[in-house]
This record gives C-alpha cells, structure tokens and sequence, in this order.
C-alpha cells in the first residue's frame, strides 16, 4: 500500500520542481524528502523523478502518481473536514430511542432544548416497547435509548451504560368527587376498601400495585382492565375506581381526575439513558446525554 506522506512527497516536489524547494515547505531536510522519495520508488518499482542539475523533472509514471495524490489528498481534506464538522456538531445524524409515557412528558424538553443548541443534527426519535428498545440498542438501530427499571427487575449494568436521569415516582390517580381528591398525599394502606382500574396484559404496573398492596396488608379489588393510562383516567374520572400510575404517564391529565403522593408507600421506577458498552459514540450522542441530564435536573423534582 502506498505512503500517503511520500505521495505528498512527490507531489510538492513535482509542482515545485525542487527537492529542496519541497522540503522547505513542508518543514523536512532534503535530504529526509529524497530518502523518502527513493522509498516510494522501489514500493511503485519503475522510477518517478529524472534529476537535473536544476531541479527534477517527473517520468510518465511521476506524472501518473502525482495526478493520483492529487486527488488522494483532495478527498482526504475533505474527510478531514467533514469530521470536524461532526465533532464540531455542525452536522450529523441522532437514532434515540424511547417509551410512550416519557416521550409524551420528559422527553420533548430535551429534544427542544437540543435543537434550539444543535439546529444541524437530524433526530430521530423512535418509541417502542421496552424489549424492543432493548433490542434496537443491540442491534445499533438506536445510540441512545431511554429505557425505564424497579428495584425488583434492574436493567443490567453489563448489558448496558447506563445514566440515571431521574426516579419517577407512583401516583394514585382519583376521580374530581373522589373522598380523597382534595388530599395531596394517602397511603396505600388508606384504599384497602377501593375498587381498582389497572392495564391489562399484564402490564408492569399491575405488579406495582400487587406488590404495594401486599405490603399494606390488602390484595387489590379489581373493576377495570385498560389498554392505555387515557382509558384508564376516563373510567375513573366516571368513578369505576381508582389507579396507580407513574407520574410521567399523567402529566397530560384527564381534566375529571385528580393524581395524589403515595409517598414512600408505593415504589418509583428509574428512568436511565443506556448506550452499548462496545460503541464508540459519536459526538451527537455524548452531546445529547449532556441535554438529557440537564433537562432532568430541571424536571425530576417537579
């Protein structure tokens, strides 16, 4: 494979028409230049420069070679400067994975926070169930993904990087002439006589509100199965009962509803940033980590 520094080589010697006039301008000796030179004719095997008392003249296949670093260099400028525009953010393309409940709450604060920072990059933003998510991480279809965990089923730490973000903590979610929508906090040993609306094909949190209940000493009345937290708002906004559900997933509140603190009585789940251990992120990538934490500081506590 041929030198790319000796092809500058000859090069600047063939468009200077001077070793030394070469060597000054690209800051070697002239000797270091016409060692180099020599080198680069036994790897092509045919000589590449006739020398004169004047100066040097190129053969056919001088003129050859240097017509090709030309180009050579051209392109690798080139790709020089379309790296940098990348590091510099200037361009480039982000796959970034999510889940329904926080991409309809966090995450378009840290999208619009990042491109109002980085207007070139192109995000894309795909939603997905958490095992498809994983599988997208996997698979490289995504750089980042936000991806959610309980402290009974953690996502594994050698499977992925992961960053906390924040913990999103259990709500209850009461009808506006609930008995206790005008209290800001309950216990989950307070609704042990409730009637309850949880999401269907088990969803996980049905097993929050299993394992809350059972901890309060009760098991957990059931009246409804919803597909979806908009369902399951309107059946108790009509008082079918009442429901847990991460805060996230209520940010968009049915206007019949109110949500209350469980306080510690309920768990939280993790929402994380997961990247594969093996890759290399890009510069969007790392930027966009940056935002999220950012974003996550200002809407964690709130």
């Amino acid at each position: 494979m041929l030198d790319v520094k000796r092809l500058e080589l000859l090069l600047r010697v063939v468009e200077t028409g001077s070793v030394t006039a070469a060597a000054e301008e690209l800051m070697y000796s002239p000797s270091a230049v016409s060692q180099q030179l020599r080198r680069l004719e036994t790897e092509v095997g045919q000589p590449l420069l006739q020398r004169h008392a004047r100066g040097m003249t190129p053969t056919d296949a001088g003129h050859v070679l240097a017509g090709h670093a030309r180009t050579v260099l051209r392109q690798l400028a080139a790709a020089e400067a379309d790296l940098a525009e990348i590091a510099g953010l200037r361009r480039g393309r982000l796959d970034l994975g999510t889940f329904p409940t926080v991409g309809s709450s966090f995450l378009p604060l840290a999208v619009s926070r990042f491109r109002k920072e980085y207007p070139a990059i192109q995000l894309n933003v795909h939603s997905a169930r958490e095992d498809e998510l994983v599988e997208m991480l996997e698979s490289g279809r995504v750089g980042i993904s936000l991806l959610w965990d309980y402290e009974w089923s953690r996502v594994g730490d050698t499977q992925f990087a992961l960053t906390p973000l924040f913990d999103d903590p259990t709500v209850l979610v009461v009808g506006s002439d609930h008995h206790l929508a005008r209290r800001r906090q309950v216990l989950m040993s307070d609704l042990k006589d409730e009637d309850w609306i949880i999401r269907a094909h088990d969803h996980p949190v049905v097993e929050v509100l299993e394992r809350s209940c059972r901890a309060a000493g009760f098991r957990p009345r059931i009246s409804f199965h919803a597909n979806d937290y908009q369902e399951a708002q309107a059946m108790v906004s009509v008082g079918l009962g009442i429901a847990l559900a991460p805060r996230c997933a209520v940010v968009n509140k049915h206007p019949g509803v109110r949500v209350l603190s469980l306080g510690d009585s309920a768990p939280a789940r993790r929402i994380l940033a997961a990247h594969r251990h093996d890759r290399v992120r890009a510069p969007a990538e790392v930027a966009f980590l940056k935002t999220l934490l950012v974003a996550a500081k200002e809407y964690g506590p709130a």
